[in-house]
């Protein structure tokens, strides 16, 4: 037992609701085609390919699906990030980078940019739960140490039981992959797996 167990974190879980939606953050190409440096990690790689069959069991459920890529119209939209790829063109609207993953990429699911790390920030996905009268988000992305995390983050402040498959989630490297789940797991959602969401859609 660590200090963080002793001190009675991570002791509830929180569970499904009656209304859950799938949550897709940033797959986008310029983080999954390889092009791009920032593009280049296979653990992203299987992010998206578990994100996809999710999706495409949500899909038949009917259960909704959103989906956000970050874009921007030039670096005086930008706040101060310290990633020299962002700066370099290729994530300014209308570049390729910019356009989702075709894995995921479906008339079903609600499209839109953001320009901030977290999902939540100045987009349309909170009144487009609400709408949907949704209790559950189950989060997917990339990179999980960075907007997967700051949206799990809002999607808690929000009041959404947060569900985080971790095998649908990716990063650069493992270790800031293994380290941000178990410290948003300790605090914030319960973190999963594919197989453990499927389960839980299968009965509904």
């Amino acid at each position: 037992m660590d200090n963080f167990e002793k001190a009675g974190y991570g002791q509830r879980e929180i569970g499904f609701g009656e209304r859950p939606a799938l949550i897709m953050v940033d797959f986008q190409l310029g983080f999954t085609d390889g092009v791009s440096p920032i593009g280049k990690s296979p653990f992203i790689q299987r992010a998206v390919d578990n994100t996809a069959k999710l999706l495409g069991v949500c899909k038949k459920k009917g259960i909704p699906a959103a989906a956000c890529r970050v874009s921007w119209g030039g670096p005086d939209e930008m706040t101060y990030w310290k990633i020299d790829t962002l700066y370099d063109g290729s994530f300014y609207h209308g570049h390729r980078c910019t356009e989702l993953d075709p894995r995921i990429s479906d008339d079903y699911v609600f499209e839109f940019i953001k320009t901030a790390p977290s999902i939540f920030y100045e987009t349309p996905l909170k009144p487009w739960l609400v709408t949907h009268c949704i209790d559950t988000t189950i989060m997917t992305g990339c990179t999980t140490s960075g907007c997967v995390r700051a949206s799990i983050v809002d999607s808690f402040s929000a009041g959404y039981r947060t569900i985080v498959p971790e095998d649908c989630c990716g990063d650069q490297d493992m270790e800031a992959h293994d380290s941000n789940l178990r410290d948003v797991g300790r605090r914030y959602a319960d973190v999963t797996s594919l197989e453990q969401v499927l389960a839980y859609l299968d009965k509904r």
